[in-house]
């Protein structure tokens, strides 16, 4: 397997259109790293050019320490896995699978071999003689991930491979293909928009926006230290709550407020919200870090009207609001709530963050800085 690194790698079409800029990724070696964004934020066109499938424009690919620019994708030893899944649809499970090697020409012994190895570890083996016309959705996701498996790649690439599939099969396939990572030791680099597959299966995450690396490090330092407003709304279902609130002084500390509630930063966060003073910023808080409170007046309560009940079983989200900005809130299935309502809640303030209200870059982020020497695989790389 290999190590694949791309330095400010970027993708201009004609007029100009910068569709990737600066790009700079490290992926290790036998690492699982997601790219992740909205639609058109680049993550396709930056695997693209992983492949081969899209010239760089500038910057250096390198695989295995070895400059990729210029090299054709059949010389790349890499496999990709498309959307489209992209089997021959005149031809058997068998011979789509092993098409790529006999167009190298490897020996039929050797090719039987590998086919048979890789059905069993994908449970397609039954389905070795079908045509794909004859096979499910996950099925036919199967035998493209087979496909890639025989060919050894030193790298496998999947352009968003889950999101034809139903929600139940995109669960299971989502498991699977996270078993199939750990059994082949394997690096993989994974596209998709889904932020839960990016949560669940990456150990490490690329959050992309507009062209742009917006922050890269593990599922969880992203989830707890978003390096910008964007991230923090991204990662995380349902997102993370954004309230515009002022930043004042009173009683000798910092609080936050509207005109409906006010609020206390956690001792740790007050210092970094004093250049705010007189200022508004965006508070952050995520829909599970709001607690409901029944009785009492709670220092950081916060009033607010019940728009919307969504009872899920294990939990219920309610849709609120408060001056007139929505929250959502996640709660316990014990609790009765109706619509209209008037109900309080208090934030978990230690897991509350702060954004500037221009550059909605994280007031947090010098704070974050040392928590990213610890389990963060990779530092955050905020543009």
């Amino acid at each position: 397997m290999a190590k694949v690194e791309l330095r400010d790698i970027c993708k201009v079409y004609e007029g100009n259109v910068r569709a990737v800029e600066n790009a700079t990724i490290t992926v290790e070696d036998k690492e699982f790293c997601v790219f992740v964004g909205p639609s058109g934020c680049g993550k396709s066109t930056t695997l693209r050019m992983v492949a081969g499938l899209e010239d760089i424009s500038e910057g250096e690919l390198l695989i295995d320490g070895e400059l990729m620019n210029d090299v054709p994708p059949k010389d790349r030893n890499i496999a990709m896995v498309f959307q489209n899944y992209a089997l021959y649809p005149h031809m058997t499970v068998y011979d789509n699978m092993a098409f790529g090697l006999k167009i190298k020409k490897v020996p039929k012994d050797e090719i039987e071999r590998r086919v048979n190895e890789a059905a069993k570890i994908l449970d397609i083996d039954k389905f070795l003689t079908r045509k794909p016309k004859a096979l499910s959705g996950g099925q036919r996701q199967r035998v493209a991930v087979g496909r890639a498996i025989v060919r050894n790649p030193k790298v496998f690439l999947f352009d968003e491979p889950l999101s034809n599939l139903d929600a139940k099969l995109r669960v299971q396939m989502r498991a699977e293909i996270s078993g199939l990572h750990h059994r082949l030791n394997a690096t993989m680099i994974y596209v998709t928009h889904d932020q839960v597959e990016a949560m669940t299966m990456a150990d490490k995450i690329v959050v992309m926006k507009d062209g742009r690396v917006q922050q890269i490090g593990s599922p969880l330092y992203l989830y707890n230290h978003p390096g910008n407003k964007f991230v923090a709304g991204f990662i995380g279902s349902p997102p993370m709550n954004f309230l515009t609130v002022n930043v004042t002084e009173r009683d000798g500390g910092i609080v936050l407020g509207e005109e409906t509630f006010t609020v206390r930063p956690a001792p740790e966060h007050a210092a970094y919200l004093k250049a705010y003073l007189g200022k508004e910023v965006f508070f952050g808080i995520r829909p599970e870090d709001m607690l409901f409170q029944e009785q009492a007046a709670p220092e950081n309560r916060m009033p607010l009207r019940v728009e919307v009940v969504e009872p899920l079983g294990s939990d219920t989200t309610l849709w609120l609001t408060t001056g007139g900005q929505p929250l959502v809130a996640r709660t316990e299935p014990t609790h009765v709530f109706k619509v209209g309502d008037t109900v309080s809640f208090t934030p978990r303030m230690e897991k509350a963050r702060y954004f500037d209200r221009e550059t909605e870059l994280s007031i947090l982020a010098e704070l974050d800085a040392a928590a990213a020497s610890g389990p963060s695989p990779q530092p955050p790389a905020v543009s």
